[in-house]
């Protein structure tokens, strides 16, 4: 038994020993760098006021246009040319114009640069002003653009802006609107990091399917190596007046001793990386059933809009959202980042610039969700599990039915998390385990970063001797 043990952990070992090492190397970077994307700040700041002189079409005509039966969020923004409204449903996006109601998917490359150079002045990037930025691509994927959440996008144009930064934005076919940018920093880093950790290159990435299975199966394989590992290392200890020894000498100690010491890292990083793979083969994935997801996301009765639309607008607004919670249609006028008024079918605006959805409302949707739902609670920095409003300081509601937990915006009426306590187990079991987000950690954040590259770098070290005893194991048989 144990010879079986020794030959593969030396064989897989020797297989895995090179992909170890770069999982440690680029677990770094990633905690530092991490995958491109657009965030709210950057995707909000590129929007212009609204023309609303422009806006001769209705929203319920609008969401009648787009033909979009699924309906349930209308955006009303400005492009650079003219207002549009972004219609989303459960299977498809698309985007309406709302001057004349006509299709305002985006075909031309020049349309898609006078976007992408509107976006980029509103932010204030360089490029805007030395209108360098020009068309690098058109197409449905590439290593930035991959991830499945792109695919109501598709084909998506890829502008250069030709900034100091290489800084490129890609403009949605379908809707207009940027989905993504990205840095030459991000970018560089990236290649050393998330692409190599993930095993994300293009050609497999964009199968997301086969790339599944493959990362998976791998990351199980990496895993039983390792399990066999500390098995021998545990049963090969020799005790040395009262210290922990080796019975090997060289590398082979080195290996052993190291790998004594990182034991217990190697083993739940690798299990929780593997764990990153699951996509329910273990663990709930958080997404709603169906009987939940028909009360969730039922399309509201659109010809409520112009009742809505009889309350003045304000001048600075820069985005207005119509979408239905409980089967109420609200309007979301949104003046910055952190602004915005919200106002109710039938209600009178509320106070301020920061209205928000209340508890009570929450409450009312959640019962309909599930039973036993007690009266929600907005969600503090304390909070197991903690889940963040779009809008900064927006409150977001956390309703207990049962063992089901349900996260809800305060600030659009959108579902964050859905966590049973299969979803919880997995927070800790991967989110936890993987990168060291245990709440003490997130509170004294140069001592979490320390800890991840001290053990990372341990774990690479670690590789290392394995690569050293494997070639030298291997070197015989490329000599002959």
């Amino acid at each position: 038994m144990m010879r079986a043990i020794v030959l593969l952990h030396r064989w897989l070992g020797i297989a895995f020993c090179l992909l170890f090492a770069m999982w440690f190397a680029t677990g770094i970077v990633m905690h530092f760098v991490p995958f491109p994307s657009l965030t709210e700040a950057e995707r909000f700041a590129g929007l212009v006021p609204l023309d609303r002189a422009g806006t001769r079409v209705a929203v319920d005509n609008a969401v009648a246009a787009s033909g979009i039966a699924d309906a349930t969020r209308v955006r009303l923004i400005q492009r650079s040319d003219g207002p549009v409204y972004v219609v989303t449903g459960q299977s498809r996006a698309g985007a309406v114009r709302a001057s004349d109601g006509g299709d305002a998917s985006v075909a031309s490359s020049d349309v898609a640069l006078a976007i992408a150079r509107d976006h980029a002045s509103s932010r204030g990037l360089e490029a805007a002003r030395a209108a360098r930025a020009a068309i690098v691509a058109r197409s449905d994927y590439d290593q930035w653009s991959v991830p499945n959440g792109f695919d109501r996008h598709r084909p998506l144009f890829r502008v250069g802006l030709g900034d100091a930064a290489a800084t490129e934005v890609y403009v949605s076919s379908l809707t207009g609107e940027i989905v993504l940018d990205t840095t030459r920093y991000e970018r560089a880093w990236n290649l050393v990091g998330s692409v190599l950790h993930w095993i994300y290159p293009t050609v497999l990435r964009s199968n997301w399917s086969l790339w599944d299975r493959v990362v998976w199966t791998l990351s199980l394989l990496a895993l039983i190596a390792a399990l066999l590992g500390a098995v021998l290392g545990l049963a090969r200890i020799k005790p040395r007046g009262g210290l922990i020894g080796s019975p090997y000498r060289g590398w082979h100690a080195l290996h052993h001793l190291i790998g004594l010491a990182s034991m217990v890292f190697v083993l739940t990083w690798i299990f929780s990386g593997w764990l990153s793979m699951d996509h329910g083969r273990l663990f709930s994935r958080g997404q709603l059933i169906s009987a939940e997801s028909s009360v969730m996301n039922a399309p509201p009765n659109w010809t409520a809009a112009p009742s809505l639309d009889r309350q003045p607008v304000s001048p600075s607004a820069r985005e207005i959202e119509w979408f239905s919670f409980n089967g109420t249609l609200y309007r979301r006028d949104r003046t910055g980042l952190a602004g915005q008024t919200l106002i109710k079918a039938g209600d009178a605006p509320r106070d301020g610039p920061t209205g928000y959805l209340d508890g009570h409302e929450v409450q009312v949707l959640t019962a309909r969700l599930a039973a036993g739902c007690g009266a929600p609670s907005a969600l503090g920095d304390n909070d197991n599990y903690p889940a963040q409003s779009t809008v900064p300081g927006g409150p977001v509601y956390r309703s207990h039915c049962g063992e089901l937990w349900f996260d809800i915006d305060g600030a659009d009426g959108n579902l964050l998390q859905r966590l049973d306590p299969s979803r919880r187990a997995y927070r800790w079991f991967y989110g936890a385990l993987h990168t060291l987000d245990f709440p003490v950690l997130v509170a004294h954040p140069l001592l979490r970063d320390g800890l991840v590259v001290g053990l990372c770098a341990l774990g690479f070290l670690f590789s290392i001797t394995g690569i050293v005893i494997g070639w030298r194991r291997l070197r015989p048989s490329f000599a002959a």
